[in-house]
Order: C-alpha cells, then sequence, then structure tokens
C-alpha cells in the first residue's frame, strides 16, 4: 500500500491511546477506527441475542455477520460489554473473522489511524507508524473511574483495579495475539501527560520517526 498511510497504536485500557489516535486521524487528514468496538459491538450483539460470548460458533457467526449498524449500537461501552468482549478476544477465529474487516478499512488512500491492542504486532505489521501508549495501573484506574462518573455510573475503585488488572492480565497472557508493544514500536507513557502533551508527543514521534 505504497500510498496509504497507517498508524497503529496499542496499548493497555484507559492509557488514552483512543483519544490520542482520534485526534492524529483528524489532524493528519486519516480515517480512525477503534479495533476493541468491533469486539465489543460482537460481544453486545451476542448479548442482545441471550448467547454467551464463551459460546465459540455463535461468536465467530456474529463477528462474520458484523454490519457498520452494529459499531453504532447503544451501550458499547457499558461494563457489562466490555468484560463480555475481553473473553471474545482470546478467541483465535472471531480475530480472524475481525482481521479482514480492519485491514479493508484502511487499505484505501489515504489511510487509517488504528487503536487496538495488535495492530501493530498482528493486523499492520508494516504500519508505517506505531506507538504503544502506556501508563501505570493507578493512573489509568483514576481515568477510568472519572470516565464512569461522568458517565453516570457507579465508580468503586477498588473494583475498577481488580477489574483492570485481570483484563491486563488476560490481554498480556493470551496465546493469539497477546497484548505486547511491537519491537518497532515507539513506547509513549502518558502517567504524567494530559491530552494535549500526549498528542504533541506522538505528532513529533511521527513527523521525526524518533
Amino acid at each position: 500500500m505504497p500510498d496509504v498511510t497507517v498508524i497503529a497504536v496499542d496499548g493497555p485500557a484507559a492509557a488514552g491511546k483512543g483519544t490520542l489516535a482520534r485526534r492524529l486521524a483528524d489532524h493528519l487528514g486519516l480515517r480512525y477506527l477503534d479495533s476493541g468496538r468491533l469486539y465489543r459491538a460482537v460481544a453486545a450483539k451476542l448479548l442482545r441475542g441471550g448467547n454467551d460470548p464463551n459460546d465459540a460458533a455463535r461468536a465467530v457467526a456474529a463477528a462474520r455477520s458484523l454490519t457498520p449498524e452494529d459499531l453504532e449500537a447503544s451501550g458499547l461501552r457499558h461494563e457489562t460489554v466490555g468484560r463480555a468482549a475481553s473473553v471474545l478476544a482470546p478467541q483465535a477465529e472471531v480475530r480472524a473473522a475481525l482481521l479482514g474487516y480492519q485491514r479493508d478499512f484502511a487499505q484505501g488512500p489515504p489511510g487509517a489511524v488504528i487503536d487496538g491492542r495488535d495492530i501493530g504486532t498482528v493486523v499492520f505489521p508494516d504500519a508505517t507508524h506505531k506507538l504503544f501508549v502506556t501508563a501505570s495501573l493507578e493512573v489509568r484506574v483514576g481515568r477510568r473511574c472519572r470516565e464512569l462518573a461522568e458517565r453516570g455510573e457507579a465508580a468503586d475503585r477498588a473494583a475498577v483495579r481488580g477489574e483492570m488488572a485481570a483484563r491486563d492480565a488476560r490481554d498480556q497472557g493470551r496465546d493469539v495475539a497477546p497484548l505486547v508493544a511491537a519491537a518497532d514500536a515507539h513506547v509513549l507513557d502518558t502517567s504524567q501527560l494530559d491530552a494535549e502533551a500526549a498528542f504533541s508527543a506522538a505528532l513529533a514521534l511521527i513527523h521525526t520517526g524518533q
């Protein structure tokens, strides 16, 4: 894809990768895709039908039949959907079903910014630029609690911390496409950065290649 720019933005939950990726896409005139939303959309589709995300056959069928309308469904940010999505993430056949969707999304000029957990390692190993956005667990827990509070949802810090730590362990320990920084990715720790500082740092890395 010589005329296409693909920027892979990976990292754990609440590290700030989504906010950063959307802003980079707007600034650079590229399309944006939150790959995690694909898994949430599949999870929500299963839950609406009363199906168990551990049911591999139904999960794959839901992934293969995913539509743009599914990505706009309400409630995709709900914690219940997030937990179901994390059950789907280690399933190789589900990941394979969604792989083509992600690649097709970015293949047309001018390209795209895609955020997720395996974009730079699996989905686009030859991405033009790769960023791995991270932050300490405590900082990420604080961000998630604020996000929940802003949505009017209960924010029990201990529960959020336990759930986030468990999700980190699942993402990093799964056999299929584990959460890990690509060898050629630029690691950006946002623990001490606000959204503006993170954007400036990421843009500098992209422009200088350093």
